[in-house]
């Protein structure tokens, strides 16, 4: 038996697509997140550019309103990564902090705000590896009692907040990382916080500790989880990055296409998953344009079909088109189509050559009705014995969203 989700984790799965964020020291140095130990950076060096660090181009609602018009409703922004250096205001626990800065603000307190002020969700990304805090290899408990410290500032500073994320457990496999504490410390002071651990590349969609609320899939496209027999329902999340790194490089030209993207996330809500698809923000903040402009795009295509991707639920149907699938509603079914060709004359018909039978198996709804949920636009349908035709019609003239999405009405 598939155990009953808690609503919180229940609410998280209906929140279908946010932002990632990877912003910290390493942005100024514009050679990814992980430049400190990669290119066997000293400390005593790297800790000067907090010096430099004036997030001057930091603007939280400029941020929060990029996620907000790509269709995404939360947000998990680095309030720490490895580099050991906090955007918020550490209490006095540590002076390696935004406040201590050139900066001199709490840019957690900004982007908060700012979530609040526009109906995004915050969720805040902290590391459990720490490159700057010598008690991480010196003395483990002082090290992992600094780390719970950090968190419940985080829980008691900033409101509601929608969840913690976790990074770096990976980096001592074999170490009591004393989780129940510090999950203990959120569920007193965010009892309905969603906790993500991330396993990391090699460990993809693994459970882990009983408060875990969602398994991780980085950078790997998420498989359907089979829950039955589980102690507890959990929910999904693939993390992607929008080119190569996830802090900014500045030589990494090598985005995704919106066609990738858009491709991913319906994916992941095909098997139940989040998609958290992530910017690194320039050295003092900013939003690189291009990265501004994909997220816009894939916005176009939300704006569209956002109901499908927030609403619906796997659905076990299949297709000779192992690219198409069906999602499911409470009062529709969605049908996602991948390679249509385009209408108009012989001069500008467009075959892409994928498979044009879009006849579905599994299907024992009894449908009423069917149309593009971009256009509105009324499709033919035939249906009997568990098997579902759709007289899928071409992209009009001047339109190619990548994945088209019909909506057919159940029958009560």
């Amino acid at each position: 038996m598939v155990p009953v989700p808690e609503k919180r984790i229940a609410d998280f799965e209906q929140l279908g697509f946010g932002m990632f964020v990877h912003w910290g020291l390493y942005s100024q140095l514009g050679m990814g997140e992980w430049t400190y130990a990669v290119h066997n950076r000293k400390m005593e060096d790297y800790q000067k550019l907090k010096d430099t660090f004036t997030a001057e181009d930091f603007n939280a609602e400029e941020l929060v309103l990029t996620a907000k018009n790509a269709g995404c409703t939360y947000i998990v922004l680095t309030t720490r990564h490895h580099e050991g250096f906090s955007l918020y205001d550490t209490k006095g626990l540590c002076d390696f902090d935004a406040p201590h800065s050139a900066a001199g603000r709490d840019l957690i307190r900004e982007f908060v705000d700012a979530c609040n002020k526009h109906g995004i969700i915050p969720f805040f990304y902290h590391t459990t590896l720490d490159w700057y805090q010598k008690s991480f290899d010196e003395n483990f408990d002082e090290y992992l009692e600094y780390l719970r410290k950090s968190v419940e500032v985080l829980c008691t500073n900033y409101g509601k907040i929608g969840g913690l994320w976790f990074d770096g457990n990976w980096s001592k496999k074999d170490a009591d990382w004393k989780e129940t504490a510090l999950y203990g410390t959120i569920r007193r002071h965010q009892p309905d916080a969603i906790i993500v651990n991330n396993t990391g590349l090699s460990a993809r969609g693994e459970a882990g500790h009983p408060e875990i609320d969602s398994v991780t899939f980085e950078q790997g496209r998420p498989c359907a989880l089979d829950k039955d027999g589980w102690p507890k329902y959990l929910a999904a999340e693939m993390c992607y990055t929008i080119n190569d790194h996830w802090g900014i490089g500045e030589l990494d030209l090598n985005y995704k296409s919106p066609g990738q993207l858009i491709e991913t996330l319906c994916h992941c809500r095909r098997v139940g998953a989040n998609l958290l698809l992530n910017i690194g923000p320039t050295a003092q903040g900013g939003i690189e344009p291009f990265q501004r402009e994909l997220m816009r795009l894939v916005g176009k295509w939300m704006h569209l079909n956002a109901e499908a991707i927030y609403n619906g639920r796997p659905h076990p149907a299949t297709c000779k088109n192992e690219k198409n699938f069906v999602l499911r509603g409470e009062d529709y079914l969605y049908f996602f189509i991948h390679g249509l060709g385009r209408t108009g004359n012989e001069n500008v018909t467009v075959n892409e050559g994928e498979e044009n039978d879009f006849t579905f198996r599994g299907v024992t709804e009894c449908v009423e009705s069917v149309e593009w949920l971009d256009n509105g636009e009324a499709l033919t349908f035939a249906q009997g014995n568990g098997t579902f035709s759709l007289g899928a019609t071409g992209y009009p003239y001047g339109t190619s969203t990548c994945v088209r999405v019909a909506r057919a009405k159940i029958k009560k």
